[in-house]
């Protein structure tokens, strides 16, 4: 393995703004609270992109947040931030690999705040080796993607959202040539037993408190309730 490169680390996110993040999760969960969960996935996965520049080894990292939406006091740490392209999700996700111009870039989601920093070095080290790191989720989707040489053009018309998206994406690094490291496989949160499963592997983080916050909120309302 060579020298581990500067990297481009990408988080895609959206504005947490409710009505419009997180809507797998409502319901059980109310607008505002979904709302609040993806403010806390996204705090925890900068903390742990913000983390990785103090971690030896890792190399020279350019955190940039490709956002849909606009900034606001829920960004709680300074970050590069850039508007994510219009049009379909995997256009969006390409577009977002032109930002590293064509250097080693990484891309990262918000849905999984058990994310560490551990996992980003490990990737950003692998891409002194490899073409590729691919991350799959444990939904059929992937959470991380990292290129060498970043070219959005290996994610035009892979659709999003699909149990093959993962599989698709892969199968389409591998026919480009590419090396490819795999990265483990993370659990996204779409549903209420997702974010259980997040909080529990993250037990310190932001977005376990935000959903002990709902569920004590909760257990108020019922013994409110009961009490009448």
């Amino acid at each position: 393995m060579g020298p581990v490169p500067a990297v481009t680390l990408l988080v895609v996110a959206k504005e947490p703004v409710p009505g419009r993040v997180k809507t797998r999760l409502t319901p059980p969960f109310t607008p505002e609270q979904a709302a609040a969960l993806a403010e806390a996935a996204l705090a925890d996965t900068l903390d742990a992109v913000s983390r990785l520049a103090g971690r030896t080894g890792a190399g020279m990292v350019r955190p940039v947040l490709v956002l849909d939406g606009a900034p606001g006091p829920w960004l709680r740490v300074p970050v590069e931030t850039v508007p994510q392209a219009s049009g379909p999700f995997d256009v969006r996700l390409a577009a977002a690999f032109d930002t590293a111009a064509g250097s080693p870039a990484l891309l990262i989601g918000m849905d999984t705040p058990q994310l560490t920093s551990n996992l980003l070095a490990d990737a950003c080290r692998q891409l002194a080796s490899a073409d590729a790191v691919f991350g799959p989720a444990a939904d059929g989707g992937w959470w991380a993607l990292g290129l060498r040489r970043a070219d959005g053009r290996l994610l035009h018309g892979i659709a999003t959202s699909r149990p093959d998206t993962g599989a698709r994406q892969l199968d389409r690094l591998v026919r480009a040539g590419l090396r490819v490291a795999p990265l483990p496989v993370l659990r996204d949160v779409d549903t209420a037993a997702d974010a259980e499963a997040a909080a529990r592997l993250a037990p310190h983080g932001r977005f376990a408190g935000a959903l002990q916050a709902i569920r004590a909120s909760e257990a108020g309302e019922d013994c409110s309730r009961v009490a009448r």
